[in-house]
């Protein structure tokens, strides 16, 4: 039987959480911005930042919650890898799929409409939806793939997805901080 320490160690999980939390955050800051002064405007003050506050304790249970899953996803990854190859693999595909999130959301925030090759390219097909469904696949198999082969295969994807997540991390770390702090203006709103 292996244990939980030739999974990972302090420093992998408190990196994995991290780089967990910076896409939820940095998304949550960016369409709080985004709101903040119409409801600065249509209230107070007090009140917009009363509702970033309860999107950044939001934001921190959510990337607690996708911290567990990808902590325990990680234990269906074989134990021979080392715990750094664990780590940027997993920290990568959060990463991933977070980014394909937030550009699924931003094309309805922000009204981004589909480009006309497309649409022709979709209407020529005479199959609109499935050749739509088809180019999505090919992006997002294309960028998943790319990233696992290369930090599975090669020692350069590693230290490159460990540069990204280190530079990250202070970023997440600061995101983590603000999260306190509406945390704790929740808590003086709610007394």
């Amino acid at each position: 039987m292996t244990s939980v320490k030739s999974y990972y160690n302090k420093q992998g999980l408190w990196s994995l959480y991290l780089s967990c939390a910076f896409p939820l955050y940095f998304w949550t800051l960016l369409l709080s911005f985004r709101d903040v002064s119409w409801l600065a405007e249509r209230t107070n003050s007090w009140d917009a930042i009363g509702v970033v506050s309860y999107g950044m304790v939001f934001a921190f249970i959510e990337s607690v919650v996708l911290f567990m899953i990808a902590a325990l996803l990680g234990f269906l990854i074989s134990n021979k890898w080392e715990t750094e190859r664990r780590i940027a693999l997993l920290s990568s595909l959060v990463l991933i799929v977070s980014l394909w999130a937030i550009f699924n959301q931003s094309y309805f925030v922000w009204q981004i409409p589909i480009p006309a090759p497309l649409i022709q390219l979709m209407l020529y097909t005479k199959r609109p939806v499935l050749t739509l469904y088809a180019i999505l696949f090919v992006l997002v198999f294309i960028s998943i793939a790319l990233p696992v082969y290369f930090i599975l295969h090669t020692k350069r994807g590693v230290k490159f997805a460990q540069d990204v997540f280190e530079r990250l991390s202070l970023l997440s770390a600061l995101y983590l901080v603000l999260a306190f702090a509406g945390l704790i203006i929740v808590i003086i709103r709610n007394t």
